[in-house]
């Protein structure tokens, strides 16, 4: 298996006047090349910390991150800021007011000097249409866009640069149910057809069964489990994820009963 990412003994401090804040405590994760790894956790876990460590806002106070086996700088260069990409919470902060959607799709585009530059304009149809919107809403401002289509243009920004990995922050919570649903299905398809990578950051365990292969479940800033998606929804490791299942609003009888049976063996252990 290739490693696509890879974390060893990473830590991050905060100093806060006189007080230090541990964000992540010796943490070792390895992303395979191709899969979706989501990064699950309550407010304060860390995970938003990890995103920003991986994505070179951060450096680590302590530990490595590589990148294909090649430990990654501090202050990341432009062939690092390529291959790895960011889909944020909000697509209407994301995106420059005052640009058109065609503007902001063509500055990776001009950044890293990806294609011809008299073709550049087509190449951002292509992307609009790969993410599902026409061609013709490059000369769209992100106001007159909806929150669904506001997020797709942020994923096709994404990918202008032909990045490798993307982290995904939160990247669905501001998005209604069935907006939420479509947006994942392009997620998961996208995958498919690019080879891509996703680090997918959420609090919400309800959409992880959607989309990731394994879960990581962070809490006060250390890995407390990390199995196959399956395994998480199915028989977790850990009180703290159990805890977490327990919490996801139930919809199925199925889910009833697993919520039931992780109830029940939570109270017995306490």
């Amino acid at each position: 298996m290739i490693h696509l990412l890879s974390l060893q003994g990473v830590s991050k401090v905060f100093v806060q006047g006189r007080h230090e804040v541990r964000a992540l405590d010796n943490i070792i994760l390895d992303v395979a090349e191709g899969e979706c790894l989501a990064v699950v956790g309550e407010s304060g876990s860390g995970k938003s910390t990890l995103a920003n460590l991986v994505l070179g806002i951060y450096p680590p106070s302590t530990g490595t991150i590589a990148f294909r086996g090649e430990v990654l700088p501090a202050k990341r260069e432009l062939v690092h800021r390529r291959a790895i990409q960011l889909v944020q919470q909000n697509p209407l902060s994301s995106l420059n007011p005052q640009r058109s959607i065609g503007a902001s799709l063509r500055l990776p585009l001009d950044v890293h000097g990806l294609g011809e530059r008299g073709r550049r304009g087509d190449h951002v149809g292509q992307l609009l249409e790969e993410v599902g919107l026409p061609a013709d809403y490059a000369g769209r401002s992100p106001s007159s866009l909806s929150g669904g289509e506001r997020q797709r243009v942020a994923i096709a920004r994404a990918l202008a640069c032909e990045s490798e990995l993307v982290v995904l922050d939160e990247p669905t919570s501001a998005l209604d149910v069935l907006v939420q649903a479509r947006v994942l299905k392009l997620l998961n398809d996208l995958r498919s057809r690019r080879g891509l990578t996703y680090v997918f950051i959420t609090h919400d365990l309800s959409v992880v069964r959607n989309i990731a292969d394994r879960v990581a479940v962070f809490e006060r800033g250390r890995l407390v489990e990390l199995n196959p998606t399956e395994k998480i929804f199915s028989d977790p490791d850990h009180a703290y994820t159990r805890r977490l299942i327990c919490a996801v609003p139930v919809v199925t009888a199925d889910e009833v009963r697993l919520r039931d049976r992780l109830m029940k063996k939570e109270n017995t252990s306490a």
